[in-house]
């Protein structure tokens, strides 16, 4: 397994792991849109986040279109500066997503490991996400890693 930051050439990948959480969409079936693009190039340019893949084979040029690599994992980690924690930054973590025909195998429990080893190496002092109330499998999941629930999250989604 390789464990790197996302390339474009993952977008259509890491977009098939959000798309659907029980289905293996077919990446070559996935619409990449401007917004998408957008988002895409904001975090590759900004040293606060990294869109993170799993995949099962090298690719020395640092793309998923070699042969025979997949995405099977993905996650986005974002670091915020704040006053708590003695100065230290947090890592926001995002977006993880296990290939559906892949889950059960520990590739979730790794992706999660070598994302809170790279917190730790950037001298974060907390590692924190928010999950859906609905995804129970996922929480038991963060849980069984030593993430605790000590917070409620609220949202307010803002329509344009």
């Amino acid at each position: 397994m390789i464990f790197r930051e996302a390339t474009r050439r993952d977008l259509p990948a890491v977009l098939a792991l959000l798309a659907d959480e029980v289905a293996v969409p077919d990446p070559a079936s996935i619409s990449v849109g401007e917004a998408h693009e957008r988002a895409f190039a904001a975090i590759e340019a900004d040293p606060r986040n990294e869109l993170l893949v799993l995949t099962d084979e090298a690719d020395p040029a640092g793309g998923s279109d070699a042969p025979g690599e997949v995405v099977l994992g993905c996650l986005q980690l974002t670091y915020i500066p704040g006053l708590g924690q003695n100065g230290k930054e947090r890592a926001l973590v995002e977006a993880v997503r296990i290939r559906a025909d892949r889950r059960g195998s520990g590739l979730g429990a790794e992706l999660m490991r070598l994302a809170v080893e790279r917190a730790r190496e950037r001298g974060c002092g907390l590692v924190q996400l928010t999950s859906s109330k609905r995804r129970t499998a996922a929480h038991r999941f963060y849980e069984r890693l030593g993430f605790a629930r000590s917070h409620e999250g609220f949202k307010l989604h803002l329509e344009p």
